[in-house]
């Protein structure tokens, strides 16, 4: 039964300014998320998040959100947690490039989280739109998998620019190609098991080619332009915090390392979303589709460590009011947790797990005590300064759901908006990666 106003506080706010929605069809009118337009206002980036990868109902509502803020909204950018090199190539599919089928051979050995269709639906609305929407990767490279998608175009870069630099990158190619693999589940154990002269060897490459292309910009845009300098520099900088995230990854699993010593590839993609954000105009404006604990503005921690600074809280620190975190969750049904397995293809699995009833104190129970159903709340009327110095009102919400577990964190100012769906499935696309 629902908790008792007294008891929830948030729950009776709830009931009276969370705005219910209608359904989960993408394909289907956009009218009910109309209230949406007024809750982002201006904001120039507008991250979606998810509680957990692989669930059916966010990955719906994503991309309705998507089509309603591009069609309705004036958004012409999709940025995705996606690696930033690697979405050069998706954009130009989306762009009109190449034939419909050849996106699965674009996508072949990268973890499925939900681009596809997304990306489908951008190049079926480029043929006829006034204004093409844009894809934008903003990830390190495969997850942190491998550096190999950033150094092998840097090497095609300096062939062309700088060819005494080319065996540099090509010793940094050798090394990072004896621990490739689909994400940092399968590199960052595999980068432990080197040899640390190797380890080493690789980071000093990568720190002297990113100095070496600061040094000699002029130089390099010289022989070639701009845009193209900007890109290699960027990929450069990728695998940079790859590189860090390989070691500070490898620590995290070893049950030690440096307090947020994640916060390398967060970071990273903060700084790619304003890299986008500055290049393709004034007028630009983008929808983030990334996990709620990348998108908040508020610390990551889990059992009182600190563990990173997320991507969200470098946005908001970068753009304030510009930036708008729309979180996503759920109160029941199943959700996609991922124990690891080093012999699984992104060295871990996917495991359907039955949500627990709501935790005290989390979103979640807000929403579930209110009763409601497909809906979305503007967390702003319901901030901190709407409780300050109300002896009747308690905190907000000090927890929301990741995978099956919780992530500690104050709720009403690590979002700007939560939408909730009363139930959420895991995908079933996902045979190869599921626990047997």
């Amino acid at each position: 039964m629902p908790a008792s106003p007294h008891h929830n506080p948030l729950a009776d706010w709830l009931r009276t300014h969370a705005v219910a929605l209608d359904h989960l069809d993408p394909e289907a009118p956009l009218d009910d998320l109309e209230p949406l337009r007024a809750t982002i206002g201006d904001a120039r980036v507008v991250a979606i998040g998810e509680s957990s990868h692989f669930i059916n109902e966010f990955a719906s509502m994503r991309e309705r959100i998507l089509r309603f803020l591009t069609e309705s909204c004036g958004f012409t950018v999709m940025a995705f947690e996606y690696g930033f090199s690697e979405g050069f190539t998706l954009d130009a599919w989306a762009q009109g490039e190449g034939t419909d089928g050849d996106l699965s051979a674009h996508l072949v050995g990268t973890v499925p989280v939900g681009v596809d269709e997304p990306l489908r639906w951008i190049r079926r609305h480029n043929r006829t739109a006034a204004t093409p929407v844009r894809f934008a990767g903003i990830d390190i490279p495969a997850a942190g998998g491998s550096l190999l998608p950033t150094l092998v175009p840097v090497a095609d870069y300096l062939r062309r620019i700088d060819p005494e630099s080319l065996p540099v990158v090509e010793e940094a190619i050798r090394i990072a190609d004896s621990f490739a693999g689909g994400s940092a589940a399968v590199a960052a154990p595999a980068w432990a098991r080197l040899a640390t002269a190797e380890q080493d060897a690789l980071s000093a490459i990568l720190t002297r080619l990113l100095i070496r292309f600061l040094s000699v910009e002029p130089l390099y845009v010289s022989r070639g332009d701009q845009h193209s300098y900007d890109i290699a520099l960027r990929r450069i900088e990728g695998a940079c915090h790859a590189d860090y995230t390989f070691r500070a990854m490898a620590d995290l699993f070893a049950g030690k390392g440096l307090t947020a010593d994640t916060s390398a590839r967060d970071l990273y993609m903060a700084e790619s979303v304003l890299w986008h954000l500055e290049r393709l105009g004034p007028e630009t404006r983008i929808v983030l589709a990334a996990h709620n604990a990348h998108i908040q503005k508020t610390p990551v921690s889990f059992d009182g460590r600190l563990t990173g600074l997320p991507m969200g809280q470098h946005l908001h620190r970068a753009l304030n009011d510009d930036y708008f975190a729309l979180g996503l969750t759920s109160t029941t049904g199943h959700t996609a947790d991922m124990p690891r397995d080093e012999n699984a293809p992104f060295g871990f699995t996917i495991e359907a797990t039955a949500l627990e009833p709501a935790e005290p104190g989390s979103i979640e129970a807000a929403f579930a005590d209110a009763g409601l159903g497909l809906s979305i709340a503007d967390l702003h009327q319901a901030g901190p300064r709407e409780t300050h110095g109300n002896a009747d009102l308690a905190p907000g919400p000090d927890r929301i759901r990741i995978q099956s577990a919780y992530l500690h964190t104050p709720v009403l100012e690590a979002f700007d908006a939560i939408l909730h769906t009363p139930t959420s499935t895991v995908a079933d696309n996902l045979r190869d990666m599921r626990d047997a």
